[in-house]
């Protein structure tokens, strides 16, 4: 996903300076997409350069607050209608799991049931937001019913990630190799070769 264009789709909703677009990333998207400051402050430099943006007025201690332009709003509107989706996903818990076969029994029982108390907690979280919105908490504009879209997306997010890592518990492992893996093929025939030499 594409921070520039995240900012660009927060500043279509209201202006705001790089401390609300900040806090916006967090309230919203949480774990799914986090953006620090650091990379915020240094996008919303680069969008007001191009055009995209610009400071609608400054206040106390040189806080800029921005908008969008009419320019960044069809760059936003070209991103979602015309560039393909990344699909990919950076997952750590998923790249973590393929090499369970290493650690201990119990530690591995006791990790799952961490993963899938925490996911269960982002779930319950991103529910309590769903049902914020469905009782009508936070109005019914275009921008609350798109936001409910990508709530719903959080809630089955975390609870398929739940459900996996209950499901990972009840599947036997080998326990971890004493030995290293043997050398397969051509290259152990190679390697006696060479220790007969």
């Amino acid at each position: 996903m594409s921070l520039r264009h995240g900012l660009l789709g927060l500043l279509a909703g209201e202006p705001g300076s790089g401390y609300d677009l900040t806090r916006r990333f967090e309230q919203m998207l949480g774990l799914i997409w986090p953006a620090k400051h650091p990379q915020i402050y240094g996008e919303l430099t680069r969008l007001a350069a191009e055009g995209f943006i610009e400071a609608a007025e400054e206040g106390p201690r040189r806080r800029k607050e921005y908008r969008i332009t009419e320019a960044g709003l069809a760059e936003l509107r070209r991103w979602l209608a015309e560039v393909p989706v990344d699909h990919t996903m950076r997952l750590e818990p998923l790249l973590r799991s393929l090499f369970f076969w290493v650690v201990e029994p119990k530690d591995l029982e006791s990790h799952l049931d961490m993963e899938a108390r925490f996911y269960r907690e982002q779930a319950d979280t991103y529910r309590r937001y769903a049902d914020a919105k469905d009782r009508g908490e936070f109005g019914d504009s275009p921008q609350t019913r798109s936001m409910r879209l990508t709530v719903e997306a959080a809630v089955r997010l975390f609870d398929a990630l739940a459900g996996w890592a209950d499901w990972a518990r009840t599947v036997p492992l080998a326990e971890p190799r004493s030995q290293p893996p043997l050398i397969h093929g051509n290259h152990l025939g190679e390697r006696a070769g060479r220790l007969g030499d």
